[in-house]
């Protein structure tokens, strides 16, 4: 996985780990959020999908850090496959974070933000996607909450 960052440039996911590791303890009496999203993004003129998956570490009224990862898929997928996608790619990068940050001692909970909503198409696909997040150990958080997915792997999907 080779995950971007506007301040480092390319960084692998230890990397990345590391990176969130060194930034709590600059801080180390203030409250973190570990979030994690992903969006995708039809890409017509080519007849495929862009998946981005984004990592924030969010120093709760202090700022945040983020990284991403773009995953280009080969071909256009309907809404309901993409938005399982999605959370299929964020919940392989938790796990994936986990493992990173494990050495490190470091246990933050970890939200999963999905770009889906109690307001259009998406509505029907919130009961089982929620149940898959939870029952994969991490707390999900949907639109207008899940900024994760909707705003910040969101912007990446169009660049």
């Amino acid at each position: 996985m080779s995950f971007m960052s506007p301040t480092r440039g390319a960084m692998t996911l230890e990397e990345v780990a590391a990176d969130i590791e060194r930034y709590r303890r600059e801080a180390p009496n203030d409250r973190f959020r570990l979030i994690v999203g992903s969006d995708s993004q039809p890409q017509s003129a080519r007849h495929a999908t862009l998946f981005v998956t984004a990592v924030v570490i969010h120093r709760v009224g202090k700022g945040a850090r983020f990284y991403f990862l773009k995953r280009p898929y080969k071909r256009s997928l309907p809404l309901r496959q993409r938005i399982f996608m999605e959370a299929s790619y964020s919940l392989e990068t938790v796990q994936a974070l986990e493992e990173a940050l494990r050495p490190a001692g470091s246990s933050l909970p970890i939200e999963v933000h999905l770009d889906i909503g109690e307001h259009g198409e998406t509505k029907a696909l919130i009961k089982e996607i929620v149940g898959w997040v939870t029952q994969s150990g991490y707390e999900a958080k949907i639109k207008p909450e899940s900024f994760g997915a909707s705003k910040v792997a969101d912007r990446f999907t169009k660049s």
